[in-house]
């Protein structure tokens, strides 16, 4: 596998992006470092009574273009490169879908399966207090990551508006409590989150899966593998599953044949094409808690045991499918495995699941890859939707929040492919490419001007 860490290799697609537009070198070294790395250090009682100290840090890459944006994760090994590396894919991502945000990410070392919800309260409220000083709706604006959910984001807006409140002297006190809300994204509907939220981030994917299908002339129907079964990977399922047909035709046939899934315990592949009942096998893994035990669902079964099976998540990943869709983890498709894959599209919808030199061979393969900081940024969008609804105290409906995500993947999809076509590269170069033309647009003019 390829030991080079996230950080140096997203700076190495960076800068092959900046000469293909001949970008001036200053601009390249500010975009190649975080503008500010914070570290908090605070304590936690415990139910036991016990005091903890945990560590806490938010990665602010770059505001050019907005507000500071990006998610805060729990994990007992958070990894600074990574988390570094997430950051400034934020800000590409960002800027890739043309929202005004910056980038930033953030976390705390903790394995939050081992808190109690008192405990998890706390230690949300408390890594508030640490960085509130640090954000807020113009500044910096939070949301889920790994292990946190709308209800963390709840308590991170509550501790927010009552240090606002409490310590006047250190934040602005104009906004309304509705802008107040904004501080952070992926809230609960009815505690200024939006509708949509929850599945924007496959919807967004789906979209974008449309289009490039549309630009390769693939003819239904498509077989896709996804690795993959949680929030996103199991919402692009079901959208591809109801929602796939060919427009204009009476046809009950599906475009899209979902014929492989996973989760982490393993996956299950049905090798007769016809594709799986994802309703059926949603509700499935909820009552047996794996997708292993979930192959013999629907009318699969009744095509003989011949057509139906359990695979391993490296299996599915080398399955002879027409669509590839890692959604699970990062660095999946590396140097080891990067030979056997035989899809002839894949959809990135997890952060960095292929390694840079797996993508390099790829594209000798001739093997089209519609890169993450694209096909995953439905959740971003519609996380600046919300914010939006919350600066402006509005309230979307969800015809408007899709309508709203749909265009803006498809607008930031044709622009894409526009560069990719015009200038010959692969369709990650060419996102990094419309990403720097709308960085420069918002760029100081020169060094003594940056801030």
């Amino acid at each position: 596998m390829n030991d080079q860490n996230p950080f140096e290799s997203a700076l190495s697609l960076l800068r092959q992006a900046a000469e293909h537009i001949k970008l001036e070198d200053w601009v390249l070294k500010i975009l190649s470092t975080p503008e500010r790395s914070i570290e908090v250090y605070f304590p936690i009682k415990r139910d036991s009574g016990r005091v903890e100290i945990f560590k806490g840090f938010r990665v602010q890459y770059n505001n050019w273009l907005g507000p500071y944006k990006g998610g805060i994760r729990y994990h007992p090994r958070v990894d600074e490169d990574e988390v570094r590396a997430l950051a400034f894919w934020m800000t590409i991502k960002n800027a890739v879908v043309n929202v005004p945000f910056g980038g930033g990410k953030g976390g705390v070392e903790v394995d939050p399966k081992v808190l109690s919800v008192g405990e998890l309260e706390r230690l949300t409220r408390g890594f508030t207090r640490e960085i509130a000083a640090s954000i807020g709706p113009e500044v910096d604006v939070p949301a889920p990551d790994v292990n946190t959910t709308a209800q963390i984001m709840e308590w991170l807006s509550e501790e927010y508006q009552a240090q606002v409140k409490n310590q006047n002297s250190k934040f602005k006190t104009q906004y309304t409590k509705s802008q107040l809300r904004g501080v952070v994204t992926g809230k609960p509907v009815g505690k200024g989150g939006s509708l949509g939220r929850e599945e924007a981030t496959g919807m967004g994917g789906f979209f974008v899966m449309e289009e490039v299908v549309k630009k390769m002339g693939l003819k239904k129907p498509l077989t896709v593998a996804i690795q993959g079964f949680g929030n996103v990977g199991s919402h692009l399922a079901e959208l591809l599953s109801k929602n796939g047909y060919e427009q204009g035709s009476n046809s009950a046939e599906p475009r899209y044949k979902v014929v492989a899934l996973s989760d982490s315990k393993g996956g299950i592949y049905d090798k007769s094409g016809e594709g799986f009942n994802i309703d059926l096998v949603k509700s499935c893994k909820a009552e047996k808690g794996m997708i292993s035990e979930c192959f013999c669902v629907g009318s699969v079964c009744d095509l003989g045991k011949d057509n139906y099976g359990i695979i391993t998540n490296e299996e599915l990943l080398e399955l002879p499918v027409d669509i590839l869709v890692p959604a699970a983890l990062e660095g999946v498709i590396n140097a080891d495995n990067v030979d056997r894959i035989k899809a002839k599209l894949i959809l990135e919808m997890a952060n960095g699941p292929i390694t840079a030199e797996a993508d390099a061979v790829l594209s000798k393969k001739g093997i089209p890859v519609v890169p993450d900081v694209l096909a995953n940024a439905g959740g971003v969008t519609v996380s600046y939707f919300e914010w939006y609804q919350n600066m402006k105290n509005q309230s979307w409906p969800l015809k408007k929040v899709n309508d709203r995500l749909k265009k803006q993947m498809v607008d930031a999809f044709e622009e894409m492919w526009k560069i990719h076509k015009a200038k010959k590269v692969n369709m990650r170069i060419a996102a990094y490419i419309l990403a720097l033309h709308r960085l420069l647009e918002k760029a100081p003019s020169n060094i003594s001007s940056h801030k």
